[in-house]
């Protein structure tokens, strides 16, 4: 019985092409939009190299201080800041600070390259997952020394040296700064703001004066719990760290706000501070949010699909009223109308499948996005295939029934019309 009816829903699609072509376009098409979205946001914030035990981690980038004219300052904090009261934490396994990258000016010959520069500390390379091609990192006792040595990344050997390997202990000129190469490393993807760098140096090198009193800087912390279930007992410590913090200006100044956030509370605590004024991280607004887009979204090729069933079913009414007179059963059409309208759906889930399958690789082989390698993530495809089944479902529910409810006579003169 199945097959037969498959037979006849793929016999049905071809007898109204426009009105299938539609309908396959709108459902492959917010599929494969719905899965690239996705991806970019697994690449940029799900637990992949080097970052590998976000499960563990926490980081506290952005400091916002509240003054008592109503204004604000949002700005990375201070090196001293987190020297002084984070790196201290006992709670945490290790605590890492870093520098935020910036592109900074290399020559080869006559050819420039740009090279995205990172100032970083020992405990920075013991808590990221790196995957070495030859060489270590820099220790404590370089960072201590202010030595000039840097690990880089796959493409900056290549661009730089003309070979991947074979680098260990030549010297690359970065900044107008000569470093003498000590690790090379895997490249690491633009998106993943915390640990990405063409070229990373110890960060006692860094030009700024790392021990100046002030809040405002260009570094953040990372800090690595001893398990998952410790992090919660790493945010009290901080929290009750940040209390101690003085503020230089009490006059002016009301309050600071710094937190060690989950990766992607962190920017949730940004985006979403106009409603939460920083003191919640965002997320029990976010999540609702981008679930209500995500479904709106989805509504798109429902409506589509009802519109074109209620037309389709109304033009087959004298098919109805046929099979009525010979004994159908209303489920038995009703079954018929739903197996149709899945196999439809399933048909522009796979031409999604396959298209956001395309776009991703072109995105990644573009390299609009540095370093970039996205892969389709089939955990969100099935939910989302799922919710388009349904929906297509539910759109062929109605008038389905409603048409199986005809009597033959009614169905044969409605053909009529």
């Amino acid at each position: 019985m199945l097959l037969s009816y498959l037979k006849l829903a793929w016999k049905v699609l071809l007898r109204r092409k426009f009105f299938t072509f539609i309908s396959l376009f709108g459902i492959s098409f917010t599929l494969m939009v719905l899965l690239v979205v996705v991806a970019i946001f697994d690449h940029s914030f799900g637990a992949h190299y080097p970052e590998s035990r976000l499960d563990r981690l926490t980081f506290a980038q952005f400091l916002h201080v509240k003054f008592k004219d109503g204004g604000n300052m949002n700005t990375p904090p201070s090196y001293h800041l987190l020297d002084k009261y984070v790196r201290t934490l006992r709670t945490p396994e290790k605590v890492a600070i870093t520098s935020n990258f910036h592109s900074t000016p290399s020559y080869v010959g006559n050819r420039k390259l740009d090279l995205d520069l990172r100032y970083t500390d020992a405990a920075f390379w013991q808590i990221m997952d790196f995957n070495y091609l030859e060489g270590k990192p820099f220790l404590e006792s370089d960072v201590k020394a202010a030595a000039r040595v840097a690990v880089i990344n796959r493409s900056t050997a290549r661009q730089y040296f003309g070979t991947e390997t074979g680098v260990v202990g030549r010297i690359i000129e970065v900044n107008q700064t000569n470093y003498r190469v000590q690790g090379v490393v895997d490249d690491v993807p633009a998106m993943r703001f915390s640990s990405y760098a063409d070229v990373w140096v110890p960060i006692t090198t860094s030009p700024d004066d790392l021990h100046r009193v002030q809040l405002q800087g260009d570094y953040f912390a990372i800090i690595l719990a001893k398990s998952a279930a410790d992090v919660p007992a790493v945010q009290a410590e901080f929290e009750a760290a940040m209390k101690r913090v003085p503020l230089p200006d009490p006059k002016n100044m009301d309050y600071l706000d710094l937190h060690a956030d989950r990766l992607i509370a962190s920017f949730s605590r940004q985006l979403m501070s106009p409603l939460t004024d920083y003191k919640s991280d965002g997320l029990e607004l976010l999540y609702p949010i981008l679930a209500g887009l995500a479904l709106l979204f989805m509504l798109l090729p429902a409506l589509n699909l009802i519109n074109i069933n209620v037309s389709r079913i109304m033009e087959r009414s004298s098919e109805i009223g046929v099979r009525k007179a010979f004994g159908a059963t209303g489920g038995r059409l009703v079954g018929q109308f739903l197996v149709e309208n899945i196999f439809l759906t399933l048909i522009g889930g796979l031409a999604g499948l396959l298209l956001a399958y395309v776009v991703l690789q072109l995105i990644s082989g573009s390299q609009l996005l540095a370093y970039a390698e996205f892969g389709l993530n089939w955990r969100i495809f099935a939910w989302a295939l799922l919710v388009t089944v349904f929906f297509g479902v539910l759109s062929g529910v109605y008038p389905a029934f409603k048409m199986s409810r005809l009597q033959p006579v009614q169905a044969l003169k409605a053909s009529g019309k």
